[in-house]
């Protein structure tokens, strides 16, 4: 991977070993992904992998509201903050 990533101009930053507190926000995202998607399907494929996780991703991110976003959905915390730019007049 080390060698792939040099090949393609990719910098790799990693996580201390031990030290998941660095990045808590992608830690509990994969925990879930793991618990609720990747440990509870067996893909055959790896198009049947790809449609399961979109799938997942998608209920994720448009179903599930987030206590963090005051019970929005991320899709609808988007919706907000770009309605919000669009209003902006930074000439007040």
């Amino acid at each position: 991977m080390l060698t792939w990533a040099h090949r393609h101009g990719i910098g790799l930053r990693l996580i201390e070993p031990g030290k998941p507190n660095q990045n808590a926000y992608i830690e509990s995202f994969n925990g879930r992904l793991r618990d609720e998607c990747l440990n509870e399907h067996w893909f055959v494929s790896l198009n049947h992998a790809r449609v399961v996780i979109r799938a997942w991703v998608r209920e994720y991110n448009e179903e599930r509201p987030k206590k963090t976003l005051g019970g929005l959905t991320p899709a609808e915390h988007a919706k907000q903050l770009a309605a919000k730019a669009a209003t902006f007049d930074p000439g007040l």
